[in-house]
């Protein structure tokens, strides 16, 4: 849900969704465009669709229980490596690197500095994964995504109270 959403949209959609369908089975057995009427105004109406799906081969495959590994992940359609490194990181607390549009921007600006970051995002990829400190794969991503949204913004960061500014490469020498 939280796939190019803005968690206050998220949030109470969230409850509604788990309340209808709290089981990966509630989820297999409904009928996809109820799915998608709880779903709505969320945007993006394949992703109910896909969800559906992701819940029916997920029984299937693997008796309704959501599989921890990558390879197995990305397996299902409708997972990319966004999402399966999320699951993992989020669900399964590994060391799975996430590359949203915080952490790519994050990770861009005091790393790279240079260019567009979404023409960089195999570096940035590597670079994710690089950074985690071992067994702390959820908490770091979880800073990464947070500060992005709140400090590290797109239109206004707060590069004079940021902790990052003496090492990030996008900040001007006069705001070190």
């Amino acid at each position: 849900m939280l796939q190019q959403t803005q968690v206050d949209r998220v949030i109470p959609k969230f409850h509604e969704f788990l309340g209808k369908y709290p089981t990966l089975q509630d989820l297999a057995v409904a009928h996809p465009d109820d799915i998608r009427r709880t779903w709505y105004p969320l945007g993006y109406n394949i992703r109910p669709y896909r969800l559906h799906g992701i819940a029916c081969e997920t029984i299937e495959r693997y008796g309704g229980a959501i599989p921890s590994k990558a390879k197995e992940l990305l397996s299902l359609k409708g997972i990319g490596r966004y999402t399966a490194g999320a699951i993992r990181s989020f669900a399964f607390n590994k060391d799975a690197p996430i590359l949203d549009t915080n952490v790519m921007r994050v990770l861009h600006r005091i790393f790279i500095g240079k260019g567009e970051a979404k023409k960089q995002k195999t570096e940035l990829w590597v670079l994710s994964e690089t950074l985690i400190p071992r067994g702390k794969g959820y908490d770091f991503n979880q800073a990464l995504m947070d500060f992005g949204a709140m400090m590290c913004t797109a239109r206004k960061p707060t590069c004079l109270l940021c902790p990052m500014r003496n090492i990030c490469l996008t900040v001007s020498s006069d705001e070190r």
